[in-house]
């Protein structure tokens, strides 16, 4: 592997902590009903474990109100049970053809366990870039020990995947502050 690769690799890897923290804040409710709350649960389907987006249609009609729209009328039960199941604090309801749940307001202290929740995943996207930056470092130290780039080579490639590093911890701070604030706007 040459040293662009390595860099290449770098980015491609922290791109892919950065999904990875999107991906963890898009589960932290917020207080406002989005059908993403719900992308975890997995559904019972003709004996397979299926997305439950993928049985029935999920909205959010209103700011404090999830409605499941089931493509078949028998999967109404075994929905509403996978969503208790994941104890999300949810009490869905059903009229035996559609599930509402109400969204409840968060507590004051449940906000701040959530931003504590953000911060922790802001730390652990933080420490897997920070490994990549290692990682590649040390590939790229390898290099010019086996004589393939030149020192000023090395300077220069290191300078880049710093540069890297920086860029992605920036985007995930961003990322934090932003869901942060979602949490603590009342």
């Amino acid at each position: 592997m040459d040293a662009k690769e390595i860099i290449k690799d770098a980015k491609r890897r922290m791109n892919g902590a950065l999904n990875a923290l999107r991906d963890e804040l898009v589960k932290i409710r917020t207080g406002r009903a989005t059908p993403n709350l719900l992308d975890g649960i997995k559904v019972e389907y003709y004996g397979q474990k299926v997305p439950l987006n993928q049985v029935a249609t999920v909205t959010a009609p209103e700011p404090r109100l999830i409605v499941i729209q089931p493509w078949e009328k028998k999967m109404v039960a075994e929905i509403e049970r996978e969503i208790l199941k994941a104890d999300l604090g949810f009490n869905p309801n059903n009229d035996g053809t559609v599930i509402r749940i109400p969204i409840p307001p968060l507590s004051e202290e449940r906000r701040k366990d959530l931003v504590k929740l953000v911060h922790k995943f802001a730390e652990d996207a933080r420490i897997a870039v920070r490994n990549v930056r290692r990682d590649a470092n040390d590939q790229l130290k390898k290099l010019e020990k086996d004589h393939q780039i030149s020192e000023d080579e090395l300077s220069v490639y290191l300078d880049d995947v710093q540069d890297l590093t920086d860029d992605h911890i920036k985007k995930i701070d961003e990322m934090m502050k932003e869901k942060e604030a979602e949490i603590l706007k009342v």
